[in-house]
């Protein structure tokens, strides 16, 4: 086992080495030049909560009258900002790195596993803050908060897998920009975080409301919430839907997704460069 593990760091070695340093030099580049600087990972997300609060909750009584709804709507709005910010950047770092490609020899995923990571360090703060305003907003943390973790790395999984899709396709065709920025618009829509799913429920859609469950960004977010800051009120697709069988969906197409992301870029990745 020592030996496997000693065979795999040598052999990995420089492209963790690569790997770190990216990571590092995207989060400082990323608020270069900002007086607030790294605040803005937290800002961000919660002047759009603040937004999305008054306009919605107040104002257009998208609500379930649940005491933990406001710090759901907060949650949901750094999970969503993670994906959508992993997803964009993930797709235009190939380009945007190409000058690097042509330089220096390392696996290219690097470069977009490390812009999705970057994100990841941004949601981690954003969830801590949604922990610390959760302790105030009537949130009940219990033992499955530890089951927040895989969901996690399910959603990082997801959103790498799309990045890796999208960065390969970026590369060929630009009009994909455009078109993930509509494609993201629908899915923010679609997806029950400035309302409760409750809300499709009642007005008799309950297939709709399944359906939409059985979304993987859908099914992680609520699977987060519901397991980091109300049990009891937040649904799954789980206690949505009755078949276990039909439950797994959700899993299996983030597997799937990933899996498509890496063998698209892999497919591809050898030309990068040269077509840039």
């Amino acid at each position: 086992m020592k030996n496997l593990v000693k065979s795999l760091q040598e052999r990995y070695r420089y492209a963790l080495i690569v790997f770190k340093e990216l990571v590092k030099t995207n989060f400082q580049l990323r608020y270069q030049g900002s007086f607030l600087g790294i605040l803005w990972s937290v800002l961000q997300p919660l002047m759009l909560f603040a937004v999305m609060y008054v306009v919605f909750v107040k104002f257009l009584k998208f609500s379930d009258g649940t005491p933990t709804f406001p710090i759901s709507l907060l949650c949901g709005t750094c999970l969503w900002q993670f994906f959508s910010e992993s997803t964009s950047m993930g797709m235009h770092s190939i380009v945007d790195r190409g000058d690097l490609l042509r330089k220096i020899h390392f696996p290219n995923y690097i470069i977009v596993a490390s812009t999705t990571m970057g994100s990841m360090i941004s949601l981690a703060i954003n969830l801590g803050v949604v922990i610390l305003f959760g302790t105030f907003a009537h949130a009940h943390y219990t033992w499955r908060v530890l089951l927040v973790i895989p969901s996690i790395v399910q959603l990082y999984a997801i959103s790498l897998g799309v990045a890796l899709l999208l960065g390969s396709l970026y590369v060929y065709f630009r009009d994909i920009g455009h078109i993930w920025d509509v494609v993201l618009q629908a899915m923010f829509y679609a997806t029950p975080i400035i309302y409760p799913i409750s809300l499709v429920t009642d007005k008799g859609y309950g297939w709709a409301a399944n359906l939409l469950m059985l979304v993987p960004t859908t099914q992680t977010i609520m699977d987060i919430r519901h397991n980091l800051l109300s049990p009891e009120y937040v649904p799954t697709v789980w206690t949505m839907v009755g078949n276990p069988i039909i439950c797994l969906i959700p899993y299996v197409l983030s597997v799937v997704v990933l899996w498509l992301g890496i063998h698209i870029f892999r497919k591809y990745s050898a030309k990068f460069a040269e077509v840039l």
